[in-house]
């Protein structure tokens, strides 16, 4: 038996805030999770703040957990796939949250052992708004879905895709909160162009956007009926969707979704071809 259920191979940003999810939602408690990390005073901070335990080195957090989650940057992959290769066997489930490292250079550096799952979550997770997507690699299965699922969840939604489209899903929902915020402070300047004081502009910019996602996702109904629903005949709002139109926002933003996507594939297939143990 494993004597951590989870165990997070760095403790930064995004590991922190599915380590607080996991224990805010009852999916994990914090002494059933581990983690290291190379910064000790991030890690000690994270330990005092939920329980979890601060583990000696990642060979230690591998041989005590039975779901290691590498929540490293990419050019940290290469050491970190050799370190654990050792440690880890067919009784470990690897969740990889790696920007562009796919699951065959996963599968390459750690072996045949492990089952592996890649996952792409958002930075919104950090204040449970996540949206997230994952794919399963060699060896994994229901139970382990069932266990990342509830993980990503935990801080927002999440949803099963192809390895194929993870780098579609990177373009919308990886590379999107950028957009969002482009978005916000743009609204802002216009509010502040008519005489709004800044602070006033951009909260109601952000409520704005906050809102309209909202009800997107509580009613159901497509964002073109919502869109109709304040758009009266000869009105104020007509006008201002045509000036978008003239402006050509909505072929920007589709743009921005594959231009941020291609560039998540090149980056990907270049991850692949990288030499070594990773």
């Amino acid at each position: 038996m494993s004597q951590y259920a989870w165990g997070f191979v760095g403790a930064g940003q995004m590991a922190g805030a599915l380590i607080r999810g996991m224990i805010r939602a009852g999916v994990a408690a914090g002494p059933e999770i581990a983690a290291t990390d190379v910064h000790g005073l991030t890690l000690d901070r994270l330990a005092a703040d939920t329980g979890l335990h601060a583990a000696g080195s990642n060979v230690e957090l591998a041989r005590a957990c039975s779901i290691v989650v590498l929540a490293v940057k990419p050019q940290q992959i290469s050491a970190v796939l050799d370190e654990l290769r050792p440690a880890l066997t067919a009784d470990h489930l690897v969740l990889s949250i790696a920007a562009g490292v796919p699951i065959s250079r996963l599968a390459r550096g750690l072996g045949p052992g492990p089952r592996l799952i890649r996952v792409m979550p958002n930075t919104p997770s950090l204040v449970n708004a996540g949206a997230a997507g994952y794919c399963l690699g060699p060896g994994a299965g229901d139970a382990d879905e069932a266990r990342v699922k509830a993980c990503l969840d935990a801080v927002g939604i999440s949803f099963r895709v192809a390895e194929s489209q993870l780098d579609a899903l990177t373009g919308l929902s990886g590379s999107g909160p950028a957009y969002v915020y482009m978005m916000i402070e743009a609204l802002s300047d216009g509010g502040v162009k008519l005489g709004l004081p800044r602070a006033v502009a951009t909260a109601l910019a952000a409520q704005t956007l906050l809102g309209g996602a909202k009800m997107v996702l509580e009613t159901g109904l497509h964002p073109g009926a919502l869109k109709d629903q304040v758009t009266s005949p000869g009105g104020t709002t007509i006008a201002g969707l045509h000036a978008l139109e003239r402006g050509g926002l909505r072929a920007a933003l589709m743009d921005a979704v594959e231009a941020s996507a291609l560039r998540s594939a090149a980056l990907a297939e270049a991850s692949a071809k990288a030499g070594g143990g990773g």
